[in-house]
């Protein structure tokens, strides 16, 4: 995963679409299960990062589907354009922290609801004030999913918290994810090398 996210492929882009140089805000597995995965209500992610001291909403992230991404497992749903409303309020609701349900409602009326169906090895990029959300796997298939996150290097925090302020991310080339022996610049540990790492063997890489 720490490649992944280091990757010029994934980072140029999103220093491309944020206008200048970013760094690796986090990473996430999602795993929805056949038949259990949960639903997320609508949200923004600078709805939440918000709170952690970035004062502007120049933050993107990429996910990766993993798996097949459709309708019936449970696939990201966008609001196209909603990116533009800026920050909307957050609230816990049903469990979860969601935007607010009066803003998100009139959202729903007026703009296009986008169901992100992807192939595997698909990468979608998006705003961090982008609504998006995601209904129940109701399927037999799982759908997992990677999404590595960014935040602009010019939009350092202005306080700690469980996320980190900036760090120079070093990029790698897309063959870097194969190869053995790659070290992190950034915090100085090893990454597993695919040829001893028991979980990959079966895997096919391409």
């Amino acid at each position: 995963m720490g490649i992944v996210a280091r990757t010029h492929r994934i980072v140029d882009r999103m220093e491309m679409f944020l206008g200048g140089e970013v760094y690796h805000y986090h990473s996430k597995m999602i795993l929805k299960e056949p038949r259990v995965g949960g639903a997320w209500e609508w949200h923004q992610d600078y709805g939440y990062w918000y709170q952690n001291g970035c004062l502007y909403p120049d933050m993107g992230s990429c996910l990766i589907a993993i798996d097949e991404a459709t309708r019936e497992n449970g696939c990201l749903q966008v609001l196209k354009g909603s990116h533009r409303m800026g920050r909307i309020e957050h609230g816990r609701s049903a469990g979860q922290t969601g935007a607010d349900p009066e803003r998100v409602a009139v959202a729903l009326e007026r703009l296009e609801t986008v169901f992100c169906e992807m192939k595997p090895g698909t990468g979608l990029f998006f705003h961090s004030n982008l609504l998006h959300a995601s209904a129940q796997n109701t399927s037999p298939r799982a759908r997992w999913a990677l999404i590595c996150c960014y935040n602009a290097a010019r939009n350092n925090p202005y306080k700690d918290s469980h996320h980190p302020r900036y760090n120079r991310l070093d990029k790698v080339f897309d063959d870097a994810i194969v190869k053995t022996g790659i070290r992190a610049t950034d915090s100085g540990s090893d990454f597993v090398e695919p040829a001893g790492d028991k979980t990959s063997e079966g895997v096919k890489v391409s």
